[in-house]
């Protein structure tokens, strides 16, 4: 027999409430407690019903945790219906529900909590984005690298939608991947820009690289191969996992704590509805980056950050810039930059190289992920440059370094590298290895 909340307001009459809980009871749930959510169309006064503990909150979503937190169910039943509660509402008070690890049922709707076994020997990051192209991978690897930059073994388990069949161990933390390194995993038919080989190129630490396919409201994949590549990473006996996650998808295995990359661009909208709540629950640190955003649109939107404070009350903010740090030396000399930046970035990214860096920028490129698109950029820019920079990502290796080195460029990598323009990122990142250090070993 399952142990279940009701989900009830106050446009229902309190007797069809009752009748309602007799049917689920004999489907054989048990009714611990009803929570209401407010409306009082068929009420006297408060919601009394006979034999159920009814629970209140200044909030739909504090009655509802307040009722989890008391009386542990495994699944949360939906018997409320607008106005009390529109499809926002109730996705919210879903995700609400598949964060606590309970289940939440309505009419012709169920939603289990996706299982997240634990696989890792070590406390564990997850790193996870609201979508593709928020900078979580550029958040993986600036996490793995200053950990590890504090004498800890670190590995990454990269999980992505053109990851290797087999887990593959990248040894970044001995020799980080070369250009040679790559070009030949990507003429054996490997994706030589998979997030493995970026971590290991960016962070310089050990990586292993799985894939995932789908991604459902809770971030659960379809079909993936992670928690082999967990064991696999285990074989390196890290101190620390960081789970790099993959566009919306969260790794299918346990973590300690989670970091959450919300694109300064994303809809406040998108946060408050769908998956976004959920992610926002799991959150111990949230980074919102400036990723994809344009000079005059540097001031994080204030109805974003509303909508992070609204789930994710008590979770440390950082505001962040991502810029490229090429990874050899441009100084002087002309270069061509391919990135998945839109098109809208660009000149505040050629500033950066010039001004920071001493490159001479000759073009850029914003579509290293269209391949079509950039075959042609490339053609269009032959003979110009001498030194190919390109972020390490989607078509990098087959079509800009091939047609780099068939030019005669040299091709140097750039990682986007996270700088905090609002709160501490620094002291983020060691609240959260600290919490997953805790959480992993909570009796020492």
């Amino acid at each position: 027999m399952a142990r279940a909340l009701v989900l009830v307001d106050g446009d229902h009459y309190p007797r069809v409430i009752r009748d309602a809980c007799r049917v689920l009871a004999g489907r054989g749930e048990e009714i611990a407690a009803a929570v209401f959510l407010g409306g009082g169309e068929k009420l006297g006064g408060r919601l009394r019903l006979e034999g159920i503990p009814v629970v209140e909150g200044a909030t739909q979503v504090a009655a509802l945790e307040e009722a989890i937190r008391r009386f542990h169910p495994d699944v949360v039943w939906d018997l409320s219906d607008a106005p009390v509660v529109d499809s926002r509402a109730r996705g919210v008070l879903a995700a609400v529900a598949l964060a606590r690890g309970v289940a939440y049922a309505g009419a012709g709707v169920r939603m289990e909590p996706p299982r997240r076994p634990r696989v890792s020997g070590a406390p564990s990051i997850a790193v996870i984005g609201t979508g593709k192209r928020a900078g979580k991978t550029a958040m993986a690897c600036w996490i793995a690298r200053r950990i590890a930059g504090g004498g800890h073994r670190v590995v990454v388990v990269a999980m992505g939608r053109g990851g290797p069949a087999e887990p593959v161990v990248v040894r970044g933390d001995l020799a980080r991947p070369t250009v040679e390194d790559l070009m030949a995993v990507a003429e054996r038919g490997g994706h030589a820009a998979s997030d493995c080989y970026e971590d290991a190129l960016c962070a310089g630490v050990a990586t292993v690289g799985a894939w995932r396919a789908g991604a459902g409201p809770a971030g659960a994949p379809v079909a993936d191969n992670v928690a082999a590549a967990v064991e696999a990473a285990g074989a390196l006996a890290p101190d620390l996992v960081v789970l790099d996650g993959s566009g919306t998808a969260i790794p299918p295995v346990a973590a300690d704590a989670t970091v959450l990359v919300v694109g300064a661009g994303t809809p406040p909208e998108e946060i408050c509805s769908g998956s976004g709540p959920y992610r926002l629950l799991l959150a111990d640190l949230v980074v919102a980056t400036m990723a994809g955003q344009s000079a005059r649109l540097v001031e994080t939107p204030p109805a974003l950050v509303s909508a992070i404070h609204e789930f994710a009350r008590d979770v440390p903010l950082v505001r962040t810039v991502l810029r490229p740090r090429p990874l050899g030396s441009v100084t002087g000399r002309k270069v061509f930059f391919c990135t998945t930046a839109p098109e809208s970035a660009l000149d505040l990214l050629r500033i950066h190289l010039e001004e920071e860096h001493g490159a001479r920028v000759v073009g850029m490129t914003h579509r290293l992920a269209d391949r079509a698109g950039l075959v042609g950029d490339l053609a269009a820019a032959a003979g110009r440059y001498e030194v190919l920079l390109t972020e390490l990502k989607a078509a990098a290796m087959d079509v800009a370094a091939a047609a780099a080195r068939g030019a005669g460029a040299e091709v140097v990598f750039a990682e986007n590298e996270p700088r905090a323009v609002e709160g501490d990122l620094e002291a983020g990142c060691d609240g959260v290895e600290a919490l997953a250090r805790k959480r992993f070993a909570p009796g020492e």
